[in-house]
């Protein structure tokens, strides 16, 4: 399938060829590896994943054989005015972006053809998403492009249009780009729908299926996410080429020992060392894990070295910035202005950076995926290597982050959930589809299982859904929910119903919540500070957090408030624990696997000859190396061999703490397995009514804290769990807390439930959360209700990865996984982590690193003292 220049080149229009020649005839092969591939297949009509690094031109080789076709159709058939191509992307900034590439080659190739006395050929583009004026909208029906950037929503959005929804019957080709940041989410499973809708509609005329092309640069599992794409019945190729570009990627650990070095002299070789990679490169972009992160970073380089850096040649750039400093970052650091950026997550995807030569992450990135995504943004081409460095400051992240590096070079990606029978976002494309026509509920049903995502729906849940659409329940009109579709259960007819359905649909459309802050407030009715909202999934009655240096104990919420009483007991929640991003499965089981490597690689060997072999093994610094050995080394020596959980052992430390029993699991599955398999062993534990369980969650793994006379046993109740009790216990787990409430919220958005804008008012997600709050008793008491269904469903199956849990339990159970009960006076080196986040002294990062110290002092005493003897 690796055809050469030649065979590719016969494939195009004389004008494209000739373009092509002109842009890259310089090159010792004029078509990348996913070019080579992938033209050629596009050309024969052929739907196709491309997996391919950033730089190596898969977006390009989908575009040129789409402008090569249609400058061929222009010349035979014409050109009607309605849309060819969709460009379907995640991100404005990124239409944008391919917008602006578009530009260069079209005009280009239209010079050519007046070079040659070809009649001129007018293939236009435009933009469409929510940031494009009404008056640019109403030009497109006008004067349509043939090539249409847009995004999920404003997709589904044209669908509906009943004027622009004529202009895309004659769709050919349809773009999905940086797939792997729709496929696993909502986002994709509301595209998945709409491209299923589109391709009815080119059926109703007789038309033919159009191309789907899939672009990025990191994903697996290939062939479901090719399966995501294409739809059920469907063949779709897939191109990996994703390690086609050479890769220099390294970890550095800035001082010997993470937990003996004092903060001031951390953060000085932290920023020497900023400093020195920056200085040493062209242009650098640094990622850090938090916007905060991105503004205290970016800071301390400028005040520490003022001649260095400055308003003129740094930046940074993350989504709380306004559009306009946002862009003007990007266009700066792509035109090599700018010395150094640091971002969070939004320079991630696909803008391009030519002079970029260098990206450092500070921290874990947390999957192998999100290292070479960001990693991939240096070198942005085929022949510059990609180069990256990671910086670790966290002694618990230095395993991880050094297998994550390790993986990245030999290949592994982790996987990706795809969502499946998501009821709310087949609720909004049911009443989508009602505006259009009467239906018959056997051909929707056919329709919406094209999709991969609800490909096993049930007919059952389907009619659910469309009852509630209905009107089904008399309760929620007394509420002011009315019906927005009539649907008759005998026949299974359904169709639109009332003035205001099309404009519910065209104002309330969409997947992406919207996010709020909650007030804190005393009892007694004074304010006290502000919340992130996902700091209130883990809150539970008589928690206890630090809020402007003082404690309070959380009590209960009512809407967008949360009452408080002011206390002087300790802090049971750690301040930072919203900004925590999850550690993939995958990668989580892979660091086991490194432990039980390097168990056997320690058994009777020393120092020199294991920090040698990891040097040779991972590409880490010797700072890093050594400081891994170590922690193996003080663990067995503190607790034995048999203390280091692996893929084939969970371990479990028990200590006695200020009257309470603490249990260390060191599951190390990441944050999402962790919130739920906690919150299963808990609510056993809480269930029989012998203890109040306390619980803090890591990546690493989890706390759980009982009363020191307590007759529960929280090993026990694990080893009582069998997969086929996982859903029904996370469901009781989490029946009445603030996480099924926030959910149970944004789910009632996307049903119709609560509507964001009615009526030329909008509704703050404040108010939307006391709607719901009001609306949860009733939905509970509601029979088969699909908007509680949904939220239990997202909870259960996406945010604790019950699949996942399923497999570890069931491995549990047959005894492939063994459970190790440890106890001992103090927390072992890899329990550190967990211990200090659920540590009742943690509140700021100093009282952590303070309390790691102490950690370790009693290790080395106690293993001093053993050797002594």
């Amino acid at each position: 399938m690796d055809h050469s220049d030649d065979e590719i080149l016969s494939l195009f229009d004389d004008t494209v060829r000739e373009w092509w020649i002109r842009s890259f005839g310089g090159r010792e092969r004029m078509f990348t590896p996913p070019q080579r591939l992938a033209v050629p297949l596009i050309h024969a009509g052929k739907s196709v994943l491309i997996s391919s690094p950033t730089g190596s031109g898969k977006t390009l080789s989908a575009f040129i054989s789409i402008i090569n076709s249609l400058f061929i159709l222009s010349r035979t058939d014409g050109l009607e005015n309605s849309v060819y191509c969709l460009y379907i992307s995640p991100l404005r900034s990124l239409a944008n972006d391919i917008h602006r590439n578009l530009e260069r080659p079209l005009a280009e190739i239209q010079e050519i053809a007046a070079e040659q006395g070809i009649e001129a050929v007018e293939i236009r583009h435009a933009i469409r998403h929510g940031d494009v004026s009404s008056s640019d909208r109403a030009k497109m029906l006008r004067k349509t492009p043939h090539i249409l950037n847009t995004t999920p929503e404003s997709l589904a959005l044209l669908l509906n249009s009943p004027r622009f929804r004529e202009k895309l019957r004659t769709v050919r080709w349809v773009i999905v780009d940086e797939i792997h940041s729709l496929a696993g989410s909502k986002r994709g499973v509301h595209l998945s729908l709409s491209l299923e809708r589109l391709e009815e509609l080119k059926r109703e005329t007789g038309g033919d299926s159009f191309v789907r092309i899939g672009c990025s640069a990191t994903i697996e599992p290939l062939r479901e996410v090719a399966a995501f794409l294409g739809g059920v019945g469907r063949e779709v190729e897939i191109i990996d080429t994703r390690f086609s570009r050479k890769f220099d990627l390294r970890l550095i650990c800035p001082v010997p020992d993470l937990i003996s070095t004092t903060p001031g002299e951390l953060s000085r070789a932290l920023y020497e060392t900023l400093d020195e990679l920056i200085q040493s490169h062209r242009n650098t972009l640094i990622f850090t894990n938090t916007r905060n992160g991105a503004e205290r970073i970016l800071y301390n380089l400028r005040a520490r070295y003022p001649d260095r850096y400055n308003e003129s040649n740094s930046g940074c750039h993350h989504g709380s910035m306004g559009k306009t400093s946002r862009l003007d970052v990007e266009e700066r650091l792509k035109s090599g202005d700018l010395r150094v950026v640091t971002s969070s997550t939004s320079l991630e995807l696909g803008i391009d950076m030519p002079h970029l030569d260098l990206v450092l992450q500070i921290g874990s990135p947390k999957s192998v995926a999100a290292l070479l995504q960001r990693i991939g943004r240096a070198g942005h081409s085929l022949d510059q290597v990609v180069k990256g460095r990671v910086v670790v400051l966290d002694r618990d992240e230095l395993i991880e982050c050094a297998v994550m590096l390790g993986c990245a070079r030999e290949g592994f990606v982790d996987r990706i959930h795809i969502p499946r029978n998501c009821l709310d976002v087949l609720c909004q494309h049911i009443l989508g589809m009602a505006l259009e026509r009467r239906w018959r509920i056997e051909d929707a049903l056919r329709i919406i299982r094209r999709s991969y995502c609800y490909r096993d729906l049930s007919e059952g849940d389907l009619r659910s859904v469309m009852s509630y659409l209905a009107g089904a329940y008399a309760d929620l009109e007394e509420r002011n929910i009315y019906a927005k579709i009539w649907y008759d259960p005998a026949t299974g007819e359904f169709g639109k119903r009332g003035r205001n359905s099309r404009m519910i649909y065209m104002l309330n459309m969409g997947t992406i919540p919207d996010e709020f802050s909650c007030d804190v407030v005393t009892r007694d009715g004074r304010w006290v500070g502000n919340l992130d909202e996902k700091y209130l999934e883990r809150l539970s009655k008589g928690d206890v957090f630090v809020l402007g240096g003082r404690s309070y104990a959380f009590r209960y919420r009512r809407g967008g408030k949360i009452y408080v009483d002011p206390t002087g007991e300790r802090p049971t929640i750690p301040s930072w624990f919203s900004e925590k991003l999850p550690l993939s499965f995958d990668l989580g089981l892979r660091v086991l696997q490194f432990r039980a490597h390097m168990l056997d690689l320690i058994r009777g060997a020393d120092e020199e000859v294991v920090v040698q072999h990891l040097l040779e093994m991972l590409p880490i610094d010797e700072n890093s190396a050594r400081s891994i050995y170590q922690i193996f080394e003080q663990q067995i020596r503190y607790l034995g061999e048999d203390s280091v959980s692996t893929d084939r052992r969970i371990v479990v430390e028990e200590t006695l703490s200020r009257g309470r029993r603490v249990y260390y699991f060191m599951t190390n599955y990441g944050l999402k397995f962790n919130d739920g398999f906690s919150r299963m062993i808990a609510y056993l534990i809480s269930r029989e009514g012998r203890s109040n369980v306390l619980v803090s969650i890591a990546d690493t793994g989890f706390m759980l804290s009982i009363a020191e006379g307590s007759r529960a046993d929280p090993i026990t109740a694990l080893r009582s769990i069998r997969p086929e009790m996982c859903e029904d216990l996370l469901r009781r787990a989490v029946e009445n807390t603030n996480l099924l409430k926030r959910v149970f919220r944004i789910n009632a958005t996307r049903f119709f439930m609560i509507l964001r804008n009615y009526m030329g008012h909008r509704k703050s997600a404040r108010r939307q959360q006391v709607s719901a709050d009001m609306l949860i008793g009733l939905a509970k008491r509601l029979e088969d209700f699909a908007v509680l269904k949904e939220s239990y469903r997202e909870i259960i199956e996406d945010k604790f990865e019950l699949d996942n849990m399923n497999s570890v339990v069931a491995a549990i159970n047959t005894g492939d996984i063994e459970i190790v009960r440890k106890i001992s006076p103090s927390p072992g080196p890899m329990a550190f982590g967990i211990a200090s986040i659920g540590a009742p002294d943690v509140v700021l990062a100093q009282d952590r690193l303070a309390l790691l110290k102490e950690f370790q002092r009693r290790v080395m005493e106690r293993i001093a003292g053993e050797s002594a003897a």
